[in-house]
């Protein structure tokens, strides 16, 4: 679910995406929103850490450390906002090592739904899901692969994302001959039209297996354009290409995403 929504909160990101803006200094300004790395950020933390489990003994001290559970996986994503409704967010990246988490980038500046991250998240609500999610194998994009180094579908004429609540194949990619008109209606994506927000993307497994009508879809991570999105995680477009540079499929990587006062007990 791509399309940004112009609002003054887009004004950093946007600044970010033109390169008028070092992502050093957002990330130090980013602190003001309460995001993580900041005096604010550490009060955003500090509450996280209080609902969570205490550290494994002998593991760093640590949000993914934190986490109540991160099943198989041994990448880890976060995204987290310092409040509910809050669009600006910040994303790390975790590898786990033995039993033990460490955080392998530094936190970058992030845009989400306009309306914040729901536990309640519905079909064009503007939220972004909060939850403990898989990333999809496949990575999918317009321009060529960033250097991901499992399934990249560059994408081509009649590649659709199906977002029809009412459709059998809602909340899938599905490739159609191109030119023909689709089946499926709602909000559907014709992902190889959109150029400036999918040079490339990763799906997040929200609402799969089984797939719930009208409880959301197309929640991926992808590039910002300098604007909140409808429902994805958005990063600055370096950043994008780090992290899929980052990944394996057999790590199993995953993603939590929730305020920060919630993200510790996923």
């Amino acid at each position: 679910m791509s399309r940004g929504v112009p609002t003054g909160a887009g004004v950093l990101a946007r600044l970010i995406a033109i390169g008028a803006l070092s992502l050093s200094s957002v990330t130090s300004a980013f602190s003001s929103f309460g995001g993580r790395g900041s005096p604010a950020h550490t009060g955003a933390s500090a509450r996280s850490a209080d609902l969570a489990t205490k550290p494994r003994v002998g593991c760093p001290d640590n949000l993914a450390d934190r986490l109540a559970s991160t099943g198989r996986a041994s990448q880890l994503v976060t995204a987290e906002a310092s409040g509910p409704g809050r669009s600006l967010a910040t994303v790390e990246l975790w590898q786990r090592s033995g039993r033990c988490w460490f955080e392998v980038a530094r936190p970058w500046p992030a845009l989400i739904g306009e309306n914040g991250f729901s536990a309640h998240h519905r079909e064009g609500d503007g939220t972004t899901p909060t939850g403990f999610y898989s990333l999809g194998r496949t990575v999918y994009g317009n321009q060529p692969n960033p250097g991901y180094r499992g399934p990249y579908h560059r994408l081509v004429c009649g590649d659709w994302w199906d977002e029809d609540p009412t459709s059998p194949a809602y909340n899938t990619f599905r490739h159609l001959p191109c030119g023909q008109a689709p089946p499926f209606g709602g909000d559907s994506e014709p992902l190889w039209q959109e150029t400036a927000f999918y040079p490339s993307f990763i799906v997040v497994e929200y609402n799969v297996n089984p797939v719930v009508p009208y409880a959301g879809s197309a929640i991926f991570v992808h590039p910002s354009t300098g604007s909140p999105t409808t429902g994805c995680v958005s990063v600055p477009r370096a950043d994008l290409d780090q992290l899929l540079r980052w990944l394996v499929p057999s790590a199993a990587p995953a993603i939590a995403m929730a305020p920060a006062d919630e993200l510790a007990r996923l």
